[in-house]
C-alpha cells in the first residue's frame, strides 16, 4: 500500500485534472465517470481509486459556503491576491471559524472543505497561481487532518 503523502498527491493530482480541465457548463461528476460498477452506500470501499475520493473532496469542497470575499483575515487577502505562501494559515483560520459556527461540523472536516473550495476559488481568479503541489503540502503538514483521515480508516474512507 502506498504511503499516505503519496495517496493525498494522487487524490490532488485527480482532483486538479478534474478542475483545470472542466468546462464551466459540465456537470459531470468524477465517480459517475469512473465507469466501475456502482457501489451501495452500505458497502466500505476496500480499493484505492484517487478518481472517486477526489470527487469526494470535491463534493466536501461544494458544501462550504463561505464567502472567502467577506471574511477578514491577513492570510486570506492575500491568497485571493494570488500569494499562495499563506494558503495554509488562511485554510486553518477559515475552519476553526467555521467549524466553531457549526458544532456538528468536525475541524478536520472543514478543513478537507475550506481547502478544496478556497483552492477552487483562487483557480477561477488566478488559474496560474494554484499548483497541486499546494494543497497536497497543506493536507500532508496538518497532523490532525493526518490523523483524522487515517482514523476513518485513511483515503479510500474518505
Amino acid at each position: 500500500m502506498a504511503t499516505f503523502e503519496l495517496q493525498t498527491e494522487c487524490v490532488v493530482e485527480a482532483l486538479f485534472s478534474d478542475l483545470l480541465g472542466e468546462d464551466q457548463h459540465d456537470c459531470r461528476s468524477l465517480e459517475t465517470d469512473f465507469g466501475g460498477p456502482v457501489q451501495s452506500a452500505e458497502e466500505p470501499p476496500t480499493t484505492f481509486d484517487p478518481v472517486i475520493i477526489a470527487s469526494r473532496l470535491r463534493c466536501m469542497g461544494d458544501q462550504c459556503n463561505m464567502d472567502f470575499e467577506r471574511v477578514s483575515s491577513d492570510a486570506l487577502a492575500e491568497v485571493l491576491k494570488g500569494k499562495m505562501e499563506k494558503f495554509g494559515a488562511a485554510v486553518d483560520f477559515l475552519s476553526r471559524i467555521w467549524s466553531d459556527q457549526n458544532p456538528g461540523l468536525v475541524y478536520e472536516k472543514a478543513f478537507l472543505s475550506i481547502s478544496v473550495k478556497l483552492v477552487m476559488h483562487v483557480a477561477k481568479k488566478i488559474p496560474s497561481m494554484v499548483h497541486p503541489s499546494q494543497l497536497i503540502q497543506v493536507i500532508n503538514g496538518n497532523s490532525q487532518v493526518r490523523s483524522y483521515i487515517e482514523a476513518c480508516g485513511g483515503w479510500v474512507r474518505m
